[in-house]
C-alpha cells in the first residue's frame, strides 16, 4: 500500500511540476491581456476619431520604414491629443520630456506640435530600434529610457524582453502591455510577435558608429589647399542636409568629400558622424540649434 502511495505521489509531483513549467512558459510569452469588444473599441474609436493625425503619423514612418503599427505608441502615450501634459511634465502626442525634446530639436512648444514632434519621434524611434533590434524594447526604451533598459538587460542576463521585463518599473511593464492590447484591436498584434520572435540572422559586424579614418579625409581633400585641421561630431536624423549646407556657406560636392556616407546614415541609422573643418565646425556649433529648428520645417 505504501509503495503504491508513493509512485501516486511521484506521479502528481511530476504532474504539478509539468503544469508549473507549462505555466510559466506561457506567461513569458508575449500577448494582448484586453481583447474584450470594450478595449478594442476604444482604440479603434481614437483612430477613427483622429484619421488626419493617423495618416500623417503613418505617412512619416514608412518613408522611414517604421512599421505602421508604432503609431499605436501615440495612443498609449496621449490617446493622440496633442494638449495632453503629464504628472511628470511630458507634452504633446509623443509626450516627450524636455530633454529627451531637445535632443531632437524641439522646443518647449515644439512638444506639442503633431507634425514637428512626429518628425522628430520618427528619427528617436530608428535610433531605439538599431540599438535594441525589436519594437516592443524600443516601446519600453521609450517609456523609461535606455538606461534603464540597459540596467534591466544587466541583472537579467538577457536581451530578451521576456526575461528582463520584471526587472523594469511596474509603470513601462504597463506600458507595454497596453501596446500589445492597442496592437491587437488594430489587427496587428502578429506583426509585432513576428518581429519580436524572428530568427536572429547573423551579419558582419560592424562597428556601433560610424568609421572614420581622419587622417585619410585630411589626405584625399587638402590637396593644393594647405593644411586643414577637420574635427568630428555626432548629429542625428533630425538635421537636414539642405538646412546645414545653407548656414555653412558650402557646396554639397564639397560637404560630401568630408562626409560621403551622411545623407545614407541619417536615412537608415538615425544618426551619423559629422566631419568639417574647424573655422565650418565652430560654424556648424553656434548655429545647431537654428539648424536643427530650420531642419524640422522641412
Amino acid at each position: 500500500m505504501r509503495t503504491i502511495l508513493k509512485q501516486l505521489f511521484f506521479k502528481y509531483c511530476i504532474l504539478f511540476s509539468c503544469v508549473i513549467s507549462s505555466q510559466n512558459f506561457f506567461a513569458q510569452r508575449l500577448t494582448a491581456t484586453d481583447t474584450s469588444e470594450k478595449s478594442v473599441r476604444r482604440y479603434q474609436n481614437v483612430i477613427n476619431n483622429n484619421k488626419q493625425l493617423v495618416r500623417f503619423i503613418e505617412y512619416c514612418f514608412t518613408k522611414r520604414n517604421i512599421p505602421k503599427h508604432m503609431r499605436n505608441l501615440a495612443i498609449i502615450e496621449s490617446g493622440l491629443d496633442k494638449s495632453q501634459v503629464s504628472s511628470a511634465g511630458a507634452a504633446g502626442v509623443w509626450q516627450f520630456m524636455t530633454g529627451h525634446a531637445n535632443d531632437y530639436g524641439l522646443t518647449e512648444s515644439d512638444r506639442s506640435d503633431m507634425y514637428k514632434s512626429t518628425k522628430a519621434v520618427t528619427n528617436s524611434l530608428i535610433n531605439l530600434y538599431n540599438k535594441y533590434h525589436n519594437w516592443v524594447t524600443v516601446v519600453a526604451a521609450y517609456n523609461c529610457g535606455g538606461g534603464n533598459v540597459n540596467k534591466a538587460m544587466q541583472r537579467a542576463g538577457s536581451k530578451n524582453y521576456t526575461d528582463f521585463e520584471s526587472f523594469l518599473p511596474l509603470e513601462t511593464q504597463n506600458h507595454v502591455q497596453k501596446y500589445l492590447n492597442a496592437c491587437y484591436a488594430t489587427g496587428e498584434l502578429n506583426s509585432v510577435l513576428q518581429d519580436y520572435y524572428k530568427t536572429p540572422v547573423r551579419q558582419k559586424e560592424t562597428p556601433n558608429k560610424q568609421s572614420v579614418d581622419v587622417k585619410k579625409f585630411k589626405e584625399n581633400t587638402v590637396k593644393n589647399q594647405g593644411k586643414i585641421d577637420l574635427m568630428e561630431t555626432t548629429i542625428n536624423g533630425a538635421y537636414h542636409l539642405d538646412t546645414i549646407l545653407k548656414y555653412l556657406k558650402i557646396e554639397k560636392s564639397q560637404f560630401l568629400k568630408w562626409n560621403p556616407e551622411l545623407e545614407r546614415n541619417l536615412a537608415q541609422k538615425g544618426e551619423s558622424i559629422l566631419i568639417l573643418p574647424k573655422n565650418l565646425m565652430d560654424m556648424f556649433t553656434i548655429n545647431k540649434y537654428r539648424i536643427l529648428t530650420e531642419s524640422l520645417k522641412k
